[in-house]
């Protein structure tokens, strides 16, 4: 597993009753939407303490790979440092400090635990702290002492009424050097281990186990197995609510549709992250708000008043859905001031992807790839990406005018097709047939009976009581149809054909009862039973001298002589 912590804003109560546009969920037992960002990328996102904690060892290689993945949550995180401040989480952490500190780059995030952990350095710098590890709590310690290290640096003080000027070193050793405070269960213990001389995760991991859970307890003693992945931890994993409505308290009253447009965009930013999250894109939305006025002018007020919005298809852009709100706002009139907004999702679509272009982008004239393959014909971007891709990884399917069903197509190079003008060289090759002049060639009468799924090569089947058997006695419910072909291939035989040819005991040459090289000498049967359903088979007649012996008996039975195969499973 590998896990990335990232910080995560103040939980709602930590925050000051004066913060802008905080946001609450109508429904009851959501949490923070400042978290829905993250689902977007990972469906194992946990709020632990100040840090939101995702396990992308699922996912990361649906975005790229690691360094990618970090990249697209670098570029779709909030903004650090952009958010109200609050009241400090845990002892070592300064939020305020970390606000107005300086942001860690890609150059001093690269003398970091956490970036050595990472696959690949990125090209972009990186403006928001993070921390990646093994196990949840290794990451959350990481990030912990990334953030007490940068508020350090700017307020020149402790950020902790216990910190040491070394408790914020990044430890050498993880996660043996990783300071006890930066494991949650552990911080009530700190001070008494400190006078024990037990200041790191391996120091204590060193103790008895018996004594230390006398000692702290149960809870310290597996919080610290949990974090050496010695022990599984049952994480309280986010989710999205099946419908969208919430509800935002302004910090002052708006007179105008501009000030209610400004207050509503954190409730859109939510209104993206959800969409983004359920891969949806909304078709309707209703923007309500509350007088804070009963009565204007003598005249009663509705205590809400709705905006409902569509969209001709479904969208995502937060742009987008801006200004349609304030196209909308800009002919509304507010009938009073307005304390309370909400925004509801009232219909949703999924939302439709477009396919990205194989090609990376050329950069000419700032042109895609995408845009360059459809300007060109279809044989020039077969070849240039069979140049770039290689010849054998662009293939496609040719057919041959072959009545054997394991050769009427084959798969060559695209080049090669094009260079032979759609022609097929038959004859080339292991099981040569003759070109196929075109898909009618190929058409036969009983075409409707042939199987989806052949097998590669034929399956060698028992005979019970002179009738085939798959998964039990098989039944023939249409058929014969006689095949004899590739009668003129000399030097190839049948793969499926036990040859007897050879010489005996004393030396004698001993006449083959087989086909003939390269013959094939086939009747096909649809047969069926209740376990293996509707199969293809076919008796192989192996005797070339008793012509009596291969043909089939009024029941419609095999001579003991013939051999049966499965050949194709119906769906």
């Amino acid at each position: 597993m590998h896990w990335i912590a990232w910080p995560c804003l103040p939980p709602p109560d930590a925050r000051s009753a004066s913060s802008a546009g905080a946001v609450s969920a109508v429904v009851p037992g959501l949490p923070g939407t400042e978290a829905w960002w993250a689902l977007r990328f990972t469906p194992r996102v946990a709020r632990v303490d100040e840090a939101l904690l995702l396990e992308v060892s699922t996912t990361e290689r649906l975005w790229g790979g690691r360094a990618a993945l970090l990249a697209q949550l670098h570029a779709n995180a909030p903004p650090w440092g952009d958010t109200p401040s609050g009241d400090t989480l845990g002892a070592d952490v300064a939020w305020q400090a970390a606000r107005a500190g300086p942001k860690v780059g890609g150059a001093q995030a690269a003398s970091m635990p956490c970036a050595a952990l990472s696959a690949a350095p990125l090209a972009t710098p990186f403006t928001t702290p993070f921390a990646e590890g093994p196990t949840a709590f290794q990451a959350l310690a990481l990030l912990r002492l990334q953030l007490a290290a940068e508020a350090g640096a700017v307020g020149g003080q402790r950020t902790a009424p216990h910190a040491h000027p070394a408790r914020h070193a990044m430890p050498r050793r993880v996660p043996h050097d990783l300071p006890l405070h930066t494991l949650t269960a552990l911080r009530p213990h700190v001070a008494s281990l400190a006078r024990m001389g037990c200041n790191t995760w391996g120091q204590l991991r060193a103790l008895p186990r018996d004594g230390v859970a006398r000692r702290l307890g149960a809870a310290a003693l597996r919080a610290l197995d949990c974090a050496y992945g010695d022990a599984p931890h049952q994480h309280t994993w986010l989710e999205l609510p099946e419908v969208f409505a919430l509800t935002a308290e302004l910090p002052a009253l708006a007179t105008s549709a501009d000030a209610l447009l400004w207050s509503a965009h954190a409730l859109l930013q939510a209104l993206q992250a959800w969409l983004q999250a359920r891969q949806q894109g909304v078709l309707a939305l209703e923007l309500a708000w509350h007088h804070d006025l009963r009565k204007v002018d003598g005249k009663p007020v509705p205590p809400w008043q709705a905006l409902p919005v569509r969209t001709a298809q479904p969208t995502q852009a937060l742009a987008h859905l801006r200004r349609l709100l304030a196209e909308h706002l800009a002919r509304t009139l507010l009938a009073a001031p307005v304390n309370q907004i909400a925004l509801r999702a009232l219909e949703t679509a999924p939302m439709p992807h477009a396919s990205a272009s194989l090609l990376p982008p050329t950069g000419r004239d700032g042109r895609s790839a995408q845009d360059d393959a459809r300007s060109e014909s279809w044989h020039q971007w077969v070849e240039r990406l069979s140049a770039r891709l290689g010849p054998e990884q662009v293939q496609c399917v040719a057919l041959v005018a072959d009545h054997r069903p394991e050769c009427m197509q084959r798969w060559q190079p695209a080049s090669q097709a094009l260079a032979l003008g759609g022609a097929v060289a038959g004859s080339q090759g292991q099981g040569g047939g003759l070109p196929a002049s075109g898909p009618c060639a190929l058409q036969a009468p009983d075409a409707s009976l042939w199987p989806t799924w052949l097998l590669r090569p034929p399956q060698r089947l028992t005979v019970q009581g002179s009738r085939p058997c798959y998964q039990g006695p098989l039944r023939l419910l249409a058929g014969p149809h006689r095949l004899e072909a590739a009668w003129w291939e000399s030097a190839l035989s049948d793969p499926t054909a036990d040859r007897a040819d050879g010489p005996d005991a004393a030396g004698n040459a001993t006449p083959s009862h087989g086909p003939a090289p390269g013959l094939v000498v086939r009747d096909y049967f649809v047969a069926h039973n209740e376990r293996a359903g509707h199969v293809w088979v076919y008796r192989e007649r192996l005797s070339q001298t008793a012509p009596s012996a291969q043909a089939p008996t009024d029941a419609g039975m095999p001579t003991r002589q013939d051999r049966w195969f499965l050949h194709g499973i119906y769906g």
